[in-house]
């Protein structure tokens, strides 16, 4: 293929030849929206070999091309559910689910990194106006507080008609509750935090709103990036006002640290959040992520301080990332689809869930999850879906794999009778479907004897379950026992070469 680019500033028409033909497709599916049918079909597998030869001459940045990829997928006519699901015998099988998911694997870390070098055209990227919030009066002394300065240079920095930085230098910045607003004028606006953003610890000042500290709303094309920066919700008082840790105080909800909500074609580097009021991270109703060696820590008694939280958000990728707290590293809830998580430490903490779904009998859908290569020590579940009766809806098509335990409570447990509350859960009928749910490479030890736990529903029991590759050992060995397995409720489970323990499904 290499002599149809004799150099990278050749004009010759070979080279745009795949690039029209790409973009031809594109608009073919996006426009009937269903499988591709001949002659597309060909074309494309015809030009595939090709996008490599694009990517080495800097013809198609991959930043480019994985924003005409995700726009593809967030089209309104979701056209690469409707291939999947057109797919024959696609449906309930995680084996075609497997293979779909090796089709579309891609080199994050290249990705990112190439990304960063271009602007939204495709071309290399230029300098933009910087906004420092110290020009606009804050003191940075981490006594004073700075909310004004912030917003003033916010503004600033959004009404640019060119793009613009907020730059966060290297001080402490005391901050209230405050909602960094969109859309912005420019195609791109940045956050770049170098200094410490720390929460005011006084509670009275979240009043008109309980749940949300820093709030990102409605922003396109944004990037957060961090380098040596710290953002601080200083969580100690809302910890110890907590009803799980005081049983005396009422159960009220506690600030999540930062939100972004209703972003589109976001991009998180480098972000250091600590000690959050309660969730630190959250992705809600966005589309287009990408968060990147975010690191996350809290003490491990900490109540509720779920790490990353996605919710109703489609196409979110989480890589190479560290997530030390009091709850779930990740946690995956209502309106989810195409998320990933790649190369993420846990620990301490709950692990990584799905859920909790289904909760007051609400409907719950979540869709095309990946973790893959992570490492979790001490946790006290390791990958885990969680449903409540008498929900609705339906947990499919997840994939968790190449996956590290060490000394984890419950390594591998679906429980479609979960439970948080003081009082028993009545028994009920209905429940979120769980299947085509695939455990693949899971190593390590688990802390007690039930390595593995199934306890599925028995109106809607689990259905397409896959064990691949699992080796599970109790951790302590001095007791002379044997990691076990309980499995309750499930249909068409699949083992697939050395597995230990044993589950047997019905």
């Amino acid at each position: 293929m290499k002599n149809l680019f004799p150099s990278s500033n050749s004009n010759s028409l070979y080279i745009h030849v795949p690039h029209i033909l790409i973009s031809i497709i594109l608009f073919q599916i996006l426009q009937i929206g269903k499988p591709l049918t001949p002659p597309w079909h060909s074309i494309l597998t015809l030009i595939t070999p090709f996008y490599q030869d694009f990517i080495s001459h800097k013809m198609l940045p991959r930043g480019l091309f994985l924003s005409l990829f995700f726009t593809l997928i967030s089209s309104p006519l979701n056209p690469l559910a409707n291939v999947l699901e057109h797919t024959p015998g696609y449906e309930d099988r995680s084996d075609d689910f497997e293979v779909s998911l090796a089709e579309l694997k891609m080199d994050y870390h290249d990705e990112i990194d190439d990304s960063m070098g271009y602007d939204l055209l495709g071309t290399p990227a230029t300098g933009r106006g910087e906004v420092n919030v110290d020009d606009f009066g804050a003191e940075g002394d981490g006594k004073t507080d700075d909310t004004v300065a912030f917003k003033i240079a916010w503004k600033k920095t959004c009404y640019s008609n060119v793009g613009g930085v907020l730059v966060v230098p290297e001080n402490k910045y005391l901050l209230k509750p405050m909602n960094f607003s969109g859309p912005c004028k420019s195609d791109f606006v940045k956050l770049k935090i170098l200094g410490m953003i720390m929460a005011s610890n006084d509670r009275s000042e979240y009043r008109r709103d309980r749940r949300h500290w820093l709030v990102f709303e409605n922003i396109m094309n944004f990037i957060v990036e961090a380098g040596q920066g710290t953002i601080d919700g200083n969580g100690e008082i809302w910890w110890k006002n907590s009803c799980k840790i005081n049983e005396n105080q009422p159960c009220t909800p506690a600030p999540t640290a930062v939100t972004f909500y209703g972003c589109k074609n976001l991009k998180v580097f480098g972000l250091n959040v600590r000690n959050a009021q309660q969730m630190h991270v959250m992705f809600e109703q966005s589309v287009n992520v990408q968060s990147y060696n975010i690191m996350i820590t809290a003490p491990e008694k900490s109540p509720n301080t779920d790490g990353i939280h996605v919710i109703g958000s489609q196409n979110v990728q989480i890589f190479s990332s560290v997530i030390r707290t009091g709850d779930d590293c990740i946690s995956i809830i209502d309106g989810s689809r195409n998320i990933q998580a790649v190369d993420v430490v846990c620990g301490p903490g709950h692990g990584i869930s799905i859920g909790s779904l289904g909760k007051n009998n609400s409907e719950s859908h979540v869709s095309n999850v990946v973790v893959n290569k992570a490492r979790l020590t001490g946790t006290t579940n390791g990958v885990r879906i969680k449903t409540w009766q008498g929900g609705s809806g339906y947990a499919k098509k997840i994939l968790f794999q190449n996956i590290v335990m060490e000394n984890v409570t419950n390594p591998i447990i679906i429980d479609q009778n979960y439970c948080d509350q003081d009082t028993p859960c009545e028994e009920q009928e209905s429940a979120v479907q769980v299947k085509d749910i695939i455990y693949k490479n899971i190593i390590g030890t688990s802390a007690k004897e039930i390595a593995i736990k199934f306890d599925c529903s028995k109106t809607f029991p689990c259905k397409g379950i896959v064990l691949q590759g699992i080796d599970l050992q109790l951790d302590d060995k001095d007791e002379g026992g044997e990691a076990n397995a309980t499995c309750v409720n499930v249909k068409q489970l699949e083992n697939r070469g050395r597995i230990s323990p044993q589950c047997s499904g019905e």
